[in-house]
C-alpha cells in the first residue's frame, strides 16, 4: 500500500468569504475550527472526530449578511482538500455507508468517490434554525462538498423531532461513511476500484 501522507491544504477567497482548510485523511480526529458560526463548528467537528480527519478550517465570511456564504464556501474549499488529498484513488475501498443514532433520531449516508457529483438528500427539519445555524444550510454544505470532491451523496434523516439530533446524526454519519469510503484496501493496492479503470 502507499505510504504517501494523504494531506492537503487549500485556500479559497472571494468577496464574499476567506477560507483555509488543511485536511489530513489518516489522521486521529483532531480539529481546530472557527467559522464564526458555534453550531457549524460543532457539526465539523463530527466530520473529523467520526471520519478520523485531522481537520483545521479557518473561515472569514459576511456573516453580518447570513451564515450562506460561509457555510457554502466552507464545503466547497473542504471538497477540494479532499479531492486533493485523496489522489489517484488507487487502492480506495471508495464506497462507504453509515448508520448513526441520537437518541430519536436516526440519519443515514451513503457516499461514492465516483468522479462524478451528486446529491441526493431527503431530510425534513423540525426547525428553521439551530441556535445561529439556518437549517436550510445544511444541503448547501453537502452540495458545496459534492461538486469538488466529485461525489455521489446520499444523505437521509430517517427519523428525529429535535432539529439538533437530526443534523448531528446526519454529520456523524457522514464521518463514519467517508471515513469508510477514503480507507485503502490492501487486497487492491494500485488498482483503481472501477472496470472502467478510471474515476
Amino acid at each position: 500500500m502507499s505510504t504517501a501522507a494523504r494531506i492537503a491544504e487549500v485556500r479559497r477567497d472571494t468577496k464574499e468569504t476567506q477560507i483555509r482548510v488543511r485536511v489530513n485523511l489518516d489522521g486521529t480526529g483532531e480539529a481546530k475550527l472557527a467559522t464564526g458560526i458555534g453550531f457549524f463548528d460543532h457539526m465539523l467537528d463530527q466530520i473529523a472526530r467520526h471520519g478520523l480527519i485531522d481537520l483545521e478550517i479557518e473561515a472569514r465570511g459576511d456573516l453580518h449578511i447570513d451564515g450562506h456564504h460561509t457555510v457554502e464556501d466552507v464545503g466547497i474549499t473542504l471538497g477540494m482538500a479532499v479531492a486533493q488529498a485523496i489522489g489517484d484513488k488507487k487502492g480506495l475501498t471508495r464506497y462507504g455507508h453509515s448508520y448513526v443514532p441520537l437518541d430519536e433520531a436516526l440519519s443515514r449516508v451513503v457516499i461514492d468517490f465516483s468522479g462524478r457529483p451528486g446529491l441526493e438528500m431527503d431530510v425534513k427539519f423540525t426547525a428553521g434554525s439551530i441556535g445561529a445555524f439556518d437549517t436550510q444550510l445544511t444541503y448547501e454544505f453537502f452540495q458545496g462538498f459534492v461538486n469538488h470532491a466529485l461525489v455521489s451523496l446520499h444523505v437521509d434523516n430517517l427519523k428525529g423531532h429535535n432539529a439538533h439530533h437530526q443534523c448531528e446524526t446526519m454529520f456523524k454519519a457522514f464521518g463514519r461513511a467517508l471515513r469508510m469510503a477514503m480507507t485503502l484496501d490492501p487486497r487492491s493496492a494500485g488498482v483503481i476500484p472501477s472496470t472502467k479503470g478510471t474515476l
